[in-house]
């Protein structure tokens, strides 16, 4: 079962596909993501980043042959300590401009409504989110627990607001953080992640990271492109690079003028930051042993050099013990310190969870995955 008509609505066709297809591919590579107010930018390598994931499925609307609007539901497992529940990850949502405003469900006023029906095609829709049996896929039995998740800007109400109205809760708050380096440097520790000790560096990764929910190590060792420093033979320091192209469409605020209209022609800042190829390395599953913080400092520096690059991104949690660490102990460079980022928000719908289970989720951090970045 790769492709199928789960209902018809008014000439409208939602269709369930597993992967992707050249018409998904070519929608989501001309959507401009981000909120008006915020930073708007384009995705590249749409392609080769879908088929990455292990487990994902695409809810797609067609009028006749005609893609109209599509959202991509990952699949994976995520741990809250030694407790493993499947979760859902929501992404790649675009919807061609024409179906946007029925899309919305906009009165005459304008407003949006509050109130969904059942039966309207945005309310069959949106009940797969609170009811992901209804597809009817493997390991999602009704009875099932699940853990459907999401990342919303802080700006963005248009999101919000449809995902209120499937019981979506706000769990936790997270940051945009980068590392930059004019001239980064090689550090002759650093060295790529051998086969013998990837069982070790995935067993240090959930020891580290227990304490947090939504953790998940599916891209840790995404294209073989683990790092680490190790010290008499121990990993100190470790972090996956993914090398990423957005083209920036439009940042806010005075700042977001000045990367977009004047860093990118000073000599030194064009190496940091350019808006119509924006280039630059996601930092993920990072790790760092106490007492080694300037190690994970020079890892990141080192892996910029050697892989061509002047800047790193990475997204955490706001209330972290990580963030602390990369914004106290260690010197994130020119970028991080003139970045305005707005927080992104982690909402999520429990299903079938107890009331136990579901503390943990708003107690603890949050693991921000940032290959769902790239």
């Amino acid at each position: 079962m790769n492709r199928r008509v789960i209902f018809n609505y008014k000439g409208l066709d939602a269709v369930l596909s597993h992967n992707s297809n050249p018409g998904i591919d070519s929608l989501l590579s001309s959507t401009i993501l981000g909120t008006k107010g915020g930073m708007r930018y384009m995705l590249r390598s749409i392609t080769s980043r879908i088929a990455a994931y292990r487990n994902i499925w695409f809810v797609s609307l067609y009028k006749g042959n005609r893609l109209t609007g599509t959202i991509g539901l990952c699949y994976r497992e995520i741990s809250q300590g030694d407790n493993k529940l499947n979760g859902t990850y929501l992404r790649y949502l675009a919807v061609i401009p024409g179906f946007q405003t029925s899309v919305e469900n906009k009165g005459e006023s304008g407003k949006r409504h509050e109130n969904i029906s059942s039966e309207s095609m945005k309310g069959k829709i949106l009940a797969f989110f609170s009811k992901p049996y209804l597809l009817d896929l493997p390991g999602c039995e009704k009875g099932d627990k699940n853990v459907m998740y999401v990342y919303v800007e802080s700006k963005n109400e248009r999101s919000k607001n449809i995902i209120h109205q499937v019981d979506f809760q706000y769990i936790r708050s997270f940051l945009t953080v980068a590392f930059s380096r004019f001239s980064p440097k090689i550090d002759n520790r650093v060295e790529k992640l051998n086969k013998d000790d990837e069982k070790k560096a995935l067993s240090l990764l959930r020891e580290y990271y227990k304490d947090y929910s939504f953790y998940t190590d599916e891209f840790t060792l995404f294209e073989n492109r683990y790092f680490v420093i190790k010290i008499d033979g121990e990993i100190v320091a470790g972090l996956s690079v993914i090398p990423t192209t957005y083209k920036i469409v439009d940042m806010p605020g005075v700042w977001g003028w000045v990367f977009m209209n004047i860093l990118h022609r000073l000599p030194w800042y064009r190496r940091l930051f350019q808006p119509g190829e924006f280039k630059f390395l996601v930092f993920g599953s990072i790790y760092v042993k106490e007492g080694h913080e300037k190690d994970l400092e020079a890892l990141m520096e080192s892996v910029c050099a050697s892989e061509g690059y002047n800047t790193g991104l990475t997204w955490v949690d706001d209330h972290s013990p990580l963030f602390g660490i990369l914004r106290e102990d260690i010197n994130m460079g020119a970028i991080n310190r003139m970045l305005n980022a707005k927080p992104g928000l982690v909402y999520a719908n429990f299903i079938n969870l107890d009331e136990k289970e579901k503390e943990f989720f708003y107690e603890k951090p949050a693991f921000i995955s940032g290959f769902d970045f790239t």
